[in-house]
């Protein structure tokens, strides 16, 4: 076949992929970094209205580790003013981990040594006291209550907007070794009803990291190991916790209206799934299993305000899931029984993807290899 015949083939091929009936629902890629010998790993995405929103992350020079900052590796923030039409970078001191924003000016960054507070939408950052916890990831209420998943088996609490701390005793007083205990995800279903979740996993020695040495890590079993959670039914004003041995850790949890959640599981390159998603019925705190498939492995879920809930991640072809990116794949439901697959611009794929969203048709994807894409008619 002449080369020229079989490119024209290629493309006619991922137009009939790309290809959809009359006002299906696609995601398209908005915005995709591509300078030169140089990359971006997204290690989070927010948007607190359909027009602004901030994605937060590290431009890798090289061949960079972005599990390891390298000195000529950048910290950025994408801005973005018109629904993610136009990007504007702005650079960031210190290395992000994840973003919250309360209204389209108000916001907050965790960084691998601290946090910050942005009032201008985030195009300019102020760095706040330094907690007394290695942060991962926070959550307010409004202007001044707020809370904080660290390490160190640490949840934090603040009155003031982060300018000071104190230790929520509950999450302190879980079994298992602080060493290796780590709070991880805040959400709340309403005013009221909050939920953090963590794990514990005891430590190992590993003689490579996993890009080194591939093969150690897709024959290690996953064994069980302590997940723990609080909750709250008052807006904060004390937390009940709760443990249990389980496989898996709960990385995600979604709420939309009437106590309708989603929690996510994800599980190690050896166990026979890559990830679970649990329906979580609230205000009883119940969950059942929802969805798995050994061919799809589940980074992130999202739910709207009318209910329609998304499972989004990429196809697991390879155990190798860390370290080779694979194509992005995103399926939708109204009642949690039948699921449709969306069509993804075929271009689109990553290791892991993260949702932002606000309302019920604007929704945005972003993958840690720096594309960002948009739910569009």
């Amino acid at each position: 076949m002449h080369p020229h015949t079989r490119k024209v083939l290629i493309a006619l091929c991922a137009a009939a992929a790309w290809a959809t009936p009359a006002g299906a629902q696609r995601w398209r890629i908005q915005y995709e970094f591509d300078e030169v010998r140089s990359s971006l790993a997204v290690a989070d995405l927010q948007f607190s209205s359909p027009a602004r929103g901030v994605a937060v992350g590290l431009v890798l020079e090289g061949g960079s580790n972005p599990l390891r900052s390298a000195p000529h590796d950048k910290p950025v923030a994408l801005v973005t003013a018109d629904g993610g039409a136009h990007w504007q970078t702005v650079s960031l001191k210190e290395r992000p981990v994840s973003v919250f924003f309360l209204n389209d000016s108000l916001g907050w960054l965790v960084t691998d040594k601290g946090l910050w507070q942005t009032s201008e939408a985030g195009k300019d950052w102020t760095k706040l006291p330094k907690p007394p916890g290695r942060i991962l990831r926070v959550y307010f209420t409004d202007h001044n209550n707020g809370w904080a998943a660290c390490a160190d088996k640490k949840v934090l609490a603040t009155q003031d907007g982060g300018k000071h701390w104190e230790v929520v005793r509950a999450a302190s007083e879980q079994p298992g070794d602080p060493n290796t205990t780590v709070y991880g995800w805040i959400a709340f279903a309403n005013p009221k009803l909050g939920l953090i979740t963590g794990w514990n996993v005891p430590q190992r020695y590993e003689r490579f990291a996993e890009w080194l040495d591939p093969g150690s890590y897709v024959d290690r079993r996953e064994t069980p190991h302590l997940s723990l959670s609080l909750q709250t039914s008052d807006a904060g004003l004390t937390w009940k916790s709760f443990s249990s041995s389980m496989f898996g850790q709960i990385t995600r949890v979604r709420f939309g209206p009437l106590g309708k959640g989603l929690g996510l599981v994800e599980h190690s390159s050896g166990f026979q799934y890559p990830s679970e998603v649990f329906r979580i019925l609230w205000p009883t705190g119940k969950s059942e299993l929802l969805y798995r498939d050994r061919t799809f492995f589940i980074s992130d879920v999202w739910v709207t305000p009318g209910g329609v809930c998304y499972l989004a991640g990429t196809e697991a072809n390879s155990r190798l899931r860390n370290v080779v990116p694979q194509k992005v794949k995103v399926l939708k439901s109204q009642d949690l029984k039948e699921w449709t697959a969306m069509p993804v611009d075929y271009r689109a794929v990553a290791n892991r993807v993260v949702f932002a969203g606000q309302g019920e048709n604007d929704l945005w994807l972003a993958t840690n290899n720096g594309m960002i894409l948009k739910l569009t008619p």
